[in-house]
């Protein structure tokens, strides 16, 4: 028997959901756009580039490893946080099956 709901559901959707959920929140966003617009990884401390206070932009990217969208390495007294280009991948082609998937009724009016 299940032990959530979730496990109801086949794999790859259930890592799409964590994925997204991930993507729920401006904050989050803002971190991924940031570690994008650098184009390497990132030492140092992020809360400086998000208007956020430091613990909680810690929790923001806590949920973004969780969420495997992100790598964080420790170097010395600090964290070094990319980009996991392989779950991006994934998520965009989550994405884009999923958005395939919803184009169903073509030019239908659904009521």
């Amino acid at each position: 028997m299940p032990s959530a709901k979730t496990e109801l559901f086949e794999e790859q959707l259930q890592e799409s959901a964590v994925m997204f959920k991930a993507l729920g929140h401006p904050a989050r966003l803002a971190i991924l756009n940031f570690l994008a617009e650098t184009n390497s990884c990132f030492t140092g401390d992020i809360s400086h580039e998000i208007p956020l206070g430091r613990t909680t932009v810690n929790q923001h990217l806590n949920e973004l490893k969780k969420a495997g969208l992100i790598q964080g390495h420790i170097t010395g007294i600090k964290t070094s946080y990319c980009l996991n280009q392989e779950m991006l991948e994934k998520l965009k082609t989550s994405m884009e099956k999923l958005i395939n998937t919803m184009n169903c009724c073509g030019n239908l009016n659904c009521e």
